[in-house]
């Protein structure tokens, strides 16, 4: 049967297309919240409701999928906002299955882009029909015929049969909170927007009848109740207080359990209910022991759902327990012990994260979809206070076939007309193949296809090299055969002799780019500047101006030194190399050497 009281939605796009601030509209436009209410909530770079984690507020950007409840009348909408960064797909992979329907988003200049592409494959085999949206139709250089002309041809390539590809267009901009199914027609507000929730959607096709089938898609934690477990139910109903039987997606062993509490999404939060049927999106409280992709069943028919597939990781990072002579000054170095439960934590919610044994006791080796994705558990482990050491990051090589295969990414530049030639010198040295190129309006847009490992390092120099004028986008295309080995850094580092404090005196004399100022503490094998030659140089930046009791001309004269860089924790991942490691406190980022001690250094390389 047909359940025409509710419907589900994703809202699915790339990265800065809109999503979160379209959701925000249509939350402040359903007539279910007072102004004030929802003010209060904003923050962040773009003052955004959605975006509630202090990260996703700094970086500006959707790190988690969030569920909130609006009511069109007699519907209940489920709506859900999704990542759209691609070191996130596997937030957006699992979500899609929660959903009925799916606005895609996408930029009225920009056009489609790779995570789009993503996306939009995906929304294809979850079966959804999705309705597209051209957004920020306001913009100065919107190029609208042909975005609808681009997205058309996108539904074709990936596939889509004759009723998917003549697929429903709006026409919106999220800032404004205004939509239109016709250009002619001056927009108002998002009304034609919540029409083709009703009409475009389809609802749900369940039997509330059947056993209770629920699959648990995403988790949250709450220092009250515990462990929260959000799923969709797709057969049957779910009670409070129900013996249940739990099955498990990793190895289908089988444990009963009992609902403590079943809790509906009711506008920007949740509300205990009594009970609630298929078709819907529900948390339940009570069930510690579920994990994602688990199957809720009932509790004398116990019949798991289809798993959940989600794409692998392509970057392995190793973590470590901080052994610097600084550790513990900022915060609370991890034992090996404490880092692998923190390990463990993460990955019951984080699906596209593996954790798998180092070399040593003390060392972790953690494969994620990204240098953002592996990012964001280190700033969320240093906001937590803890310490650790992580090693330069190394894509996945397989062996497909009986030969070595390295992951490859679509990798989009946009960039002013007169640095396109910088543009084509980065990538092209790095082994990138050109693809295509598209001009409008005095902006360029070049497609390459690159290895995964010669993005590590390119953000920075490209955004040197075109005077931070680059935007780049990438998303995991396939596994082609290793091409030869990547140059590395081509200049060597500045390595400290002593512990102590950096003293304007010996730093003056250093011709190269510092990364510490005068007065700051560094340790024995830091690193703390980048060397003019390619070669690795041990240097004594604390050594003290000798005093004495003559003056001359000269020996007054006060040190000029150049501000040293500052360095993120992502541009030092992609600064280091194999033989050195990122050293992240709650307080600082420090890069330092593997071996402190210029005799292990020595010792090692011989060996």
């Amino acid at each position: 049967m047909k359940r025409n009281d509710i419907r589900n939605v994703a809202v699915i796009a790339h990265v800065d297309h809109g999503k979160t601030t379209l959701v925000d509209q249509m939350l402040r436009q359903s007539g279910q919240f007072r102004s004030e209410e929802l003010d209060k909530l904003v923050g962040g770079q773009h003052g955004l409701i959605m975006d509630s984690n202090d990260q996703e507020r700094e970086r500006g950007i959707t790190i988690l999928a969030k569920n909130c409840g609006i009511r069109i009348g007699d519907v209940k909408v489920n709506l859900i906002d999704t990542p759209g960064h691609a070191d996130f797909g596997g937030e957006v992979e699992r979500i899609l299955k929660m959903a009925d329907g799916a606005f895609v988003l996408v930029d009225a200049a920009e056009g489609p882009l790779p995570q789009t592409r993503f996306v939009l494959k995906k929304a294809f085999a979850a079966g959804l029909r999705p309705i597209v949206i051209i957004n920020k139709i306001d913009r100065p250089d919107a190029r609208i015929a042909d975005v609808h002309a681009l997205m058309f041809d996108l539904f074709i390539e990936l596939g889509a049969d004759d009723e998917t590809a003549v697929f429903p267009i709006i026409y919106a901009s999220g800032r404004a909170g205004i939509a239109t199914t016709d250009l002619e027609v001056e927009p108002k507000d998002l009304s034609p927007l919540f029409d083709a929730i009703l009409e475009k959607v389809p609802s749900p096709d369940v039997d509330e009848n059947a056993p209770l089938q629920m699959q648990v898609m995403a988790l949250q934690y709450s220092e009250f109740v515990g462990k929260i477990a959000i799923g969709k139910i797709f057969a049957g109903k779910i009670r409070k207080n129900q013996k249940v039987s739990v099955v498990k997606q990793k190895d289908g062993t089988v444990f009963p359990d009992t609902v403590v509490q079943v809790l509906e999404f009711d506008r920007l939060a949740k509300r205990e209910v009594e009970e609630l049927k298929a078709g819907d999106v529900c948390a339940i409280v009570g069930i510690d022991d579920a994990d994602i992709g688990d199957t809720i069943c009932e509790f004398d028919k116990p019949h798991a759902l289809p798993p959940l597939t989600i794409d692998e990781p392509t970057l392995d990072m190793v973590f470590r327990v901080n052994d610097s002579p600084f550790a513990g000054q900022d915060g609370k170095p991890l034992t090996s012990r404490e880092l692998r439960d923190r390990l463990q934590k993460e990955l019951q919610h984080n699906v596209a994260l593996r954790v798998k044994p180092g070399a040593r006791e003390s060392e972790f080796i953690v494969s994620g979809r990204g240098l953002l994705h592996l990012g964001v558990l280190l700033e969320t482990i240093r906001r937590e206070g803890g310490e650790v050491a992580v090693g330069k990051p190394q894509v996945i090589v397989k062996e497909i076939d009986g030969q070595k295969q390295e992951p490859y990414e679509h990798l989009v530049v946009e960039v002013p007309a007169e640095h396109q030639n910088t543009v084509m010198r980065l990538v092209l040295e790095r082994q990138g193949e050109f693809q295509r190129m598209e001009s409008h309006r005095g902006s360029t847009q070049v497609e390459f296809h690159i290895p995964a490992r010669s993005l590590i390092g390119l953000r920075t120099r490209m955004l040197t090299g075109t005077q931070g004028t680059a935007i780049m986008h990438h998303n995991f295309l396939d596994y082609r055969p290793v091409r030869g080995a990547q140059a590395g850094r081509p200049t060597g580092v500045f390595i400290s002799k002593d512990t102590g404090k950096v003293t304007a005196y010996s730093a003056e004399d250093l011709s190269g780019n510092l990364f510490v100022a005068p007065q700051d503490a560094v340790y024995e094998g830091q690193i703390v500047g980048e060397h003019g030659r390619d070669n690795d140089m041990v240097v004594n930046v604390t050594r003290p101006k000798p005093l004495t009791n003559m003056r001359a001309s000269g020996s007054d004269k006060a040190a000029v030194l150049k501000p040293p860089t500052v360095f993120s924790m992502e541009m030092a991942l992609e600064f280091i190399e194999d033989d050195e490691l990122v050293e992240i406190t709650p307080a600082a980022v420090r890069m330092r050497k593997l071996y402190l001690k210029e005799g292990d250094r020595k010792r090692q390389s011989r060996s």
